[in-house]
Formats: C-alpha cells, sequence, structure tokens
C-alpha cells in the first residue's frame, strides 16, 4: 500500500525514486544514532544494551516540492495515530503489524547449518575445541557472538513481510558508510560497528547465494511475482549482488567484533498479503478483517460461506475486507470489478455484503465463489412507556449541528406547549414547511435511551395536518394524472401514495428510468415517474434536466393545464433553484402553467464517508440548511407547493435504511404476514408513527388497516418517510377536501 501510495502521490516524477529516498533517509538516520553512540568520543555508554532486546519506532516522514524526504520526528513507541475509527481500518493494520512482528522475532526457523556453512565462505574459520570461532588473522568470535550472528540468519528466514532496509549493496550508501566511518573514527578506533556492518553484509550475501532468492528493489519483486507467482516472500531481501569494492573493505576493518545485536538490521514494514498455491484454496478466503471488529457468527472458517453479524444503534459505518487464500485470486465487495476493501453504510435492519473470489489466472477472470456477511443494525435503544414520564423535543442530534447557534438534543417542553398541542381544535397547517419538531415520552429529556421511540411523533408548531381516510383520498386523487421526478427518494413518496390509494402494493422495482402506471385507483388514477438525476451516464451524454421533463411530460399526455395534472418534483440534494426556473420556463412553454406542481426540498444525506460516492463535510452539511431556505422560498414564489423534507430528516439522520448514501427513510419489502420481521421493527401500523402530529381526527385505524393488508405482495415502510409523505398528501389535497367537523 506505501509503494501504491507513492505511485499516486508522485505520478508526475519519479515514484520508485522518492519510495528509495525515504528509505535511503531512515536508514542513515539510524546508522548516524548507531554509529555515534558507537564512537570513542561519545564517551562511555551511561545505559545497559540488551542483545536480544527489539524496539519499535515510528517516522514521521514529509515530503515538500521535491521527491527528497525530511524526517520530522521518531517516536520511541509503535505510534499508530487513529483520528477516525470509523473511515479507516487501523485496528485491522494494527493487529497485522504485531501479528507480524512476533512471528518475525519468535521464529522457530533453524538457522545453526545456514550460518556455518556462510560463514566459512566468508572467513574462512574453523570451529575450535573450546567451542568458538578462530580465524588465521584474528581473535576469535565468541559464543555471544556468534548466537548474535545466528539470530540474524532466523531472521533473514522469517521476514515475512518486512523489507530489509539494511545492510545495503547501493553504491551511494557505501559512499556514505565510508565518509561516516572517516567524519566520526579519523583514528580508526570504531571497530565493533565497522566489523559487525561488514560480516552481516557478507552473511547476508552468502545466504541469498545459497538460497539463490534475491532481488533488487519492490517493482522488481512484484514484476516478477506476477511472471512467476511460485517465488516466495523472500524476494523482498536486499542488496542482489555486493561488488569487490565491499568484499575490499574488510581490508580496513580491525578485528574485535561486536556484542551488541540490535543494531545489527533495520527493517520496515511493507503490506502484502500471504497466499498457497493449493487448488484446494482456489474458493477459500483467507480471512475477512473488519473496523469496527464484528463479532461473526459463526466464528470465520474459508470453508463455511454465510456469516452474520449484530451491531448497536450507533454504529453507522464499518469497513470490510478479505484476502484470498490462493494466489491466482482476487477478492471483490458486491461486485466481479469491486474493491477488496470498502467502507459501508448501515442502514437500520438487514445489511448485506457479499465477498466474491475471482480466479485471475485465465486472461477472462471468473467467479469460483462468494461469501455473505449479513449485518443487523439494531433499532434506537428505547424504554418502554411509563406512568411518571415528561415530554421531550428536539430538532437537531449533538452528533450533527446544523444549526450551531441553536440547542441539539432533547430539550424539555414547557406545559403551556404541551396544553397548546393538547387542544382538541386545532387549525390545518398551511404549508408543507411549517416548522415543527420530534416529541418523544422520555424519564429524563437529559438522557435519551429513557425514551420510549416508539412513541415518537413530529408537532408542527401552532397547526397540525389532518390524515385522510382511504375514501377521501381516492376522491382527491381522481380523475388526476400525477407525474413524479426526482431519485429515489423520490420514487419511496411515490410507492406510499400508490399503497395508500390501492391500499395495495402490487408492483414495484427500483426503476432509473420513465415508468407510467395506468391501475391506480382502479383505474381512475394515472401516474408516471422519471429518475432523474441519470448520475451513473458520463457528464456529456446524461440528459438535462430540461430534457428529462420534457420527456416526462410528453409519455404522460394528455395533460390538463388545471389542478387536475400534478408535478412532484424533488431528491435528496441535487435540486436547486436554477431547476425551479427551468419547471416555470418548460410548464410555460408546453401551456401548462396552470398545473399544480409540488416541491420535495432536499434531505439528509451523503453525510457519511462511503467509498465510490462522495461524501459532505460539517460544513458542507450545514450549509444544506441555507440551500434549502433558497428553495423552498424560490419555490412558493413561483406559485408552487413545498414539502419541507430537511427539517424533518436532520434531527433523525442516523434512522436511514438500505443505501450508500444514507439518505433513504424508506424500503419497500415483500409482504408475508405468515412470517415475523426479526430485523426491523420500524413498521407503519404503529399508532406512535402518526401521534399527535396529525391531530385527534387522524384516523389512524385506516392507515393500520392498509399497513397489515395480507394481499399487498409488497410494502412501503419507514415512519420518517410516512410523515413527509402524509405531508404530501396532504398538500395535494389541500384545495380538494371537504371541511371537517370538530
Amino acid at each position: 500500500q506505501l509503494q501504491r501510495f507513492f505511485e499516486i502521490f508522485f505520478k508526475s516524477s519519479s515514484p520508485q525514486q522518492a519510495f528509495n529516498n525515504m528509505k535511503e533517509a531512515i536508514t542513515k538516520l539510524l546508522l548516524i544514532t548507531e554509529v555515534f553512540s558507537e564512537s570513542p568520543a561519545s564517551g562511555p555508554n551511561s545505559f545497559n544494551q540488551c542483545s536480544q532486546c527489539f524496539q519499535m519506532l515510528t517516522f514521521d516522514i514529509g515530503f515538500s516540492t521535491s521527491i527528497h524526504p525530511l524526517i520530522l520526528e521518531v517516536h520511541e513507541n509503535f505510534d499508530f495515530p487513529n483520528e477516525d475509527e470509523s473511515n479507516i481500518q487501523d485496528q485491522t493494520f494494527k493487529e497485522f503489524l504485531f501479528e507480524d512482528t512476533f512471528k518475525f522475532l519468535l521464529s522457530n526457523e533453524s538457522s545453526t547449518s545456514s550460518f556455518t556453512e556462510a560463514l566459512q565462505k566468508i572467513y574462512g574459520s574453523t570451529l575450535s575445541k573450546d567451542g568458538a570461532y578462530h580465524r588465521e588473522d584474528g581473535p576469535c568470535l565468541s559464543l555471544e557472538d556468534i548466537n548474535s550472528m545466528i539470530t540474524f540468519i532466523k531472521e533473514l528466514k522469517s521476514l515475512g513481510q518486512f523489507e530489509l532496509l539494511f545492510p545495503s549493496a547501493a553504491p551511494m550508501m557505501q559512499t556514505f558508510l565510508r565518509d561516516l566511518y572517516h567524519m566520526v573514527d579519523p583514528m580508526r578506533q570504531l571497530g565493533s560497528v565497522l566489523t559487525v556492518h561488514w560480516l552481516i553484509s557478507s552473511l547476508l550475501q552468502q545466504f541469498q547465494f545459497m538460497t539463490k532468492e534475491t532481488l533488487t528493489d519492490l517493482s522488481e519483486w512484484r514484476s516478477k511475482k506476477s511472471r512467476n507467482s511460485s517465488q516466495t516472500i523472500m524476494k523482498w531481501l536486499q542488496p542482489r549482488n555486493f561488488s569487490q569494492e565491499n568484499v575490499n573493505l574488510k581490508q580496513n576493518f580491525p578485528s574485535n567484533f561486536i556484542k551488541n545485536h540490535e543494531a545489527l538490521h533495520y527493517s520496515s514494514k511493507t503490506k502484502e498479503r500471504q497466499c498457497s498455491y493449493d487448488k484446494d484454496t482456489l474458493s477459500h478466503i483467507r480471512q475477512i478483517f473488519t473496523s469496527p471488529q464484528l463479532d461473526l457468527n459463526p466464528q470465520f472458517n474459508p470453508k463455511i460461506k454465510e456469516y452474520y453479524a449484530e451491531v448497536p444503534f450507533d454504529m453507522v459505518t464499518v469497513k470490510i475486507g478479505a484476502e484470498p487464500s490462493n494466489c491466482q485470486c482476487q477478492v471483490h465487495l458486491d461486485q466481479k470489478k469491486g474493491p477488496s476493501t470498502a467502507n459501508y453504510l448501515l442502514g437500520l435492519g438487514v445489511n448485506k455484503i457479499i465477498i466474491l473470489v475471482t480466479d485471475d489466472s485465465q486472461p477472462s477472470s471468473q467467479v469460483v465463489s462468494s461469501y455473505k456477511i449479513t449485518i443487523s443494525r439494531e433499532d434506537r435503544p428505547s424504554l418502554p412507556l411509563f406512568d411518571e414520564y415528561m415530554m421531550c423535543g428536539f430538532v437537531q442530534d449533538c452528533g450533527s449541528r446544523i444549526r450551531p447557534e441553536e440547542s441539539c438534543g432533547l430539550q424539555p417542553l414547557s406545559h403551556e406547549y404541551l396544553s397548546a398541542i393538547s387542544q382538541t381544535k386545532f387549525k390545518t397547517c398551511e404549508a408543507g414547511d411549517t416548522k415543527g419538531q420530534w416529541i418523544v415520552p422520555c424519564l429524563s429529556c437529559s438522557d435519551n435511551r429513557t425514551c420510549d421511540w416508539r412513541e415518537i411523533t413530529w408537532q408542527p408548531h401552532g397547526c397540525q395536518y389532518s390524515v385522510l381516510d382511504k375514501p377521501e383520498l381516492q376522491r382527491c386523487v381522481e380523475g388526476r394524472r400525477i407525474l413524479f421526478i426526482g431519485d429515489s427518494t423520490n420514487r419511496g413518496m411515490m410507492y406510499y401514495l400508490i399503497e395508500r390509494v390501492n391500499k395495495t402494493l402490487q408492483e414495484w422495482q427500483k426503476t432509473h428510468d420513465v415508468k407510467c402506471y395506468h391501475n391506480i385507483n382502479e383505474g381512475k388514477t394515472f401516474i408516471s415517474y422519471s429518475y432523474y438525476p441519470q448520475f451513473w451516464m458520463n457528464a456529456t451524454q446524461r440528459p438535462t434536466f430540461e430534457k428529462a421533463l420534457e420527456q416526462l411530460l410528453q409519455r404522460s399526455r394528455p395533460l390538463e393545464n388545471t389542478d387536475q395534472t400534478v408535478l412532484i418534483v424533488g431528491g435528496v440534494q441535487w435540486l436547486n433553484s436554477n431547476h425551479l426556473q427551468i419547471i416555470q420556463k418548460v410548464l410555460n412553454r408546453e401551456n401548462l402553467s396552470n398545473i399544480l406542481v409540488i416541491i420535495k426540498s432536499i434531505g439528509m444525506g451523503f453525510h457519511l464517508p462511503v467509498d465510490g460516492i462522495h461524501s459532505l463535510s460539517q460544513a458542507e452539511v450545514q450549509n444544506l440548511w441555507n440551500e434549502n431556505l433558497v428553495i423552498l422560498d424560490t419555490a412558493k414564489n413561483l406559485g408552487y407547493e413545498v414539502v419541507d423534507t430537511f427539517v424533518i430528516t436532520m434531527g433523525r439522520y442516523k434512522e436511514f435504511l438500505q443505501g450508500k448514501c444514507g439518505c433513504h427513510f424508506h424500503e419497500v419489502v415483500k409482504s408475508n404476514p405468515s412470517e415475523e420481521r426479526p430485523h426491523i421493527r420500524m413498521t407503519l401500523s404503529r399508532r406512535y408513527t402518526l401521534g399527535k402530529y396529525f391531530g385527534s381526527q387522524s384516523k389512524p385505524s385506516q392507515l393500520q388497516d392498509y399497513a397489515t393488508n395480507s394481499q399487498s405482495p409488497y410494502h412501503v415502510q419507514g415512519p420518517i418517510n410516512q410523515v413527509y409523505s402524509e405531508i404530501l398528501l396532504s398538500r395535494l389535497c389541500a384545495n380538494k377536501r371537504e371541511p371537517v367537523s370538530t
């Protein structure tokens, strides 16, 4: 991953050189530190060095305008800052780093024979009767020295996914060493450091010669791996060859040897997968990693293909990745060319994630198996309603303050306010953007865990929206042609309308084109829908809003220039005041200036980081408030009705359902009265989804009847969608409603 980062960051210069420069800077700093610590000028050591101790260091590296780095800071520990747990899988990387480090340090590899063979070729040494190695022209190596060298060879055999930085055969590094030795020790008294540098370089050269597994750099390792995948991870070793100049350096080295194993070599971590070439592993993944970590049930086993996990309400995202067991395979999330790691939004209820394993050994990769992870996100924690409770209200959640200058979270409601909204005679709201708040009963407004969230209700200030029963709604839409244009949130309101009018939803699909429905209200009502914007198309080929609107009008004719024709426009966040001007222009041109236009304003969404789509910063989310006001004001100035969905969704932004945008507050599910819905408890049949929001005349029983209709193959559910969809119906029928007796 570090290599890929350099390829992207330095794509206009030399990524490999920048990568090598970073490794060289780290190596030089460590060598300087080591040599100066051994220099006679540094005085006697004030600490005891441990020959079998290791220390993990963390380097902060900075690049400015060149490919040459600066080492900004060295942390004397393993420092892995994690600024956003929901955005990166730091915990997984930490576990990998620690796991591979322990494997590296605690390897059971036998290295005595390899050490003996290598040392004899280098040194012409023979083992004496007293157990020490002797050289013809100098003193011997002690047992401690021998153990240090044996450990070094053992580590070479167990590098795993580490890359050796020193010793290095790079000519620049050898020149640097000579200059360093001469600068620090012109009298050549620095015996132990020079000797160990030469010895471990020679040991490495001989060991690589014996194993015949040597490469020069990362790019060569990667290219050769693609040509011959049977090579092992040991190809990360550097350098490839030591020049004669390096070997001749031994003539100038003193004969005493180092007693400190701590400075033998320095390694840096590079992330690369482990895999097998066994055909039996072709359809398996080696591991699944998640951040935050999920408790998978059953416990992961490559042979088990389906897993289940439950997560709490406040966990709204999870990062999921996987690694294949076989070196010829790749893993992809959700689709054949999907990524191997991705960030997912977790909607309330059931979320399904598919991991595909593809065999890439053939010219055209084939899917060989799939794994499924089902994640159930719990509803908001709720306590049953007790006799003693208080009413609390809120507009915005403190986790995402849209209006920083206003209060957030639950606030206690005054007795006067409660008395005002409890009166039996309440005027009807005259607009679809009347300000209001969510009201919920709690034991304490300072703790949202004490609330009965099943009893939450939306309460406009000073008025109420009455709900039409089925006969009233059918009379309202009889003979009308209702046109919807917008994204999936607009489509959700359309299906809600169809189910309310027909008392059943016989067909449903995620339409991304133009769709016409002639079977509404026993054929007495026509509904059409056009999906906009078609974001998946190339920007130069994507139909404009004006073109899409014209096409919808043509497909929906004949149309009357009266309120018998209704145009409902809106979506999540694509709509702006320019679209409203285009609507006016097109309707005037088509002689439809007197039809009823209802504008659904923007809603919460795209506020959480997800791979593959643009997400908003907190400042951009806050700016949605002002954008929404502009849309509402412009629409009303043009004589259009409005439904303000932003003020309704912003306080409950965590209660989105499935989808990548975090903007869906509805979902269409198959109706099956014989089965329970164990994961989603939000159903439209509950009285709390209406409450005082619709006043005492709301007739909730009629809504309960249609919501539990066993004859309906499909059902639109989601209480937040229900609230603003009922407001839509109230505006649709505002001029056709008969006076309601109190």
